[in-house]
């Protein structure tokens, strides 16, 4: 009997032993399988990154062909505005450079925007006082765009407070401390919730605002209806849209033929309001290979053939963007 019961307990102990061995050697695959697994996904990041750089360095010389064989103005008929569907990468690539048998499918897709078809928020601020012009475009905009209004008091108040503190900090680093309190300065639209904005309202706002490294005028050629009505006192929605039809078929050469098409609004078109041309611009790039997306946004600045990147910042995939209003 006492022979059977240590018989009994030597198995016992044998399988608890075969379980935790079981185990461990589960858990080791397991960090094994885990391991691998993250290399893999590191690495197709990696691809990714290399080659939205590539396709953002092809944009940048899209963007200085057209400064280099256009006039000197900017428009949605040009090549530049061409969004870029959904398409194989081996279609890009000469015959020497194809895809092998394998190797994984990568699709590229994109499009480049006019920012200063979009209202400028750094010109809010002129010789250290709110502009009445600019806050009176503001106002049209939010109310085209129905906007609660008072996040447009807010961004009117705290706009001037961080752009002063940012203009203190950078002239006289020695009395950065007397703005601490003050708000940051945005860098970017989607910053914009630093000044008390909700998202919701910056979601809107991202079709027709922007924040640029200096002040801008507006493209006449490019800009969306809401933002013409905004721009140009005077102007209705049924008046913006027909606008945005005539220079669809004749772009606009010069300010003085936009004056001569807009009537008697044109008498209040000015050079450092309003342009039909353009430095800056976002590009929006994206990469799917199998599975794994990679989505960007970058802003560069033309400076005659000289095209610069300003920032580069990646997206959430699959990110839904605002239809334009008509």
């Amino acid at each position: 009997m006492r022979h059977q019961a240590q018989r009994g307990a030597a198995l016992l102990v044998a399988m608890l032993t075969l379980a935790l061995v079981a185990s461990l050697a589960s858990a080791a695959l397991w960090l094994q399988w885990r391991q691998v697994d993250i290399e893999i996904a590191e690495r197709g990041r990696a691809q990714t990154q290399w080659l939205l750089t590539g396709a953002f360095d092809w944009t940048r010389l899209i963007l200085a062909e057209d400064a280099r064989s256009a006039q000197q103005i900017d428009h949605l008929g040009e090549p530049w505005a061409l969004p870029v569907q959904e398409s194989k990468l081996s279609t890009f690539l000469s015959q020497d450079q194809q895809w092998r048998e394998g190797d994984p499918e990568v699709f590229l897709s994109g499009q480049i925007s006019d920012v200063q078809a979009r209202l400028n928020l750094t010109g809010l601020v002129v010789n250290g006082q709110v502009s009445p012009a600019a806050s009176a475009a503001w106002q049209r905009l939010f109310a085209r765009l129905e906007l609660p209004m008072n996040e447009l008091d807010l961004l009117l108040r705290q706009w001037p407070l961080a752009f002063a503190a940012a203009q203190t900090a950078s002239n006289t680093p020695a009395r950065a401390s007397s703005s601490a309190n003050a708000p940051l300065l945005p860098q970017r639209l989607d910053q914009l919730v630093w000044l008390g904005l909700s998202q919701a309202t910056v979601d809107r706002l991202h079709p027709y605002a922007a924040v640029l490294p200096k002040a801008t005028p507006v493209n006449l050629n490019t800009a969306p209806a809401p933002v013409l009505e905004a721009v140009l006192p005077g102007l209705d929605a049924s008046g913006a849209r027909q606008l945005v039809a005539r220079r669809s078929q004749r772009p606009w050469n010069t300010l003085q033929e936009a004056a001569e098409a807009l009537g008697p609004l044109g008498r209040m078109l000015d050079h450092n309001q309003h342009a039909v041309s353009t430095q800056f611009f976002e590009i929006h790039g994206r990469i799917r290979i199998d599975d794994l997306v990679q989505e960007e946004l970058a802003l560069v600045q033309r400076d005659g053939l000289q095209v610069r990147m300003l920032w580069r910042r990646a997206l959430a995939p699959q990110a839904s963007q605002t239809p334009l209003l008509q």
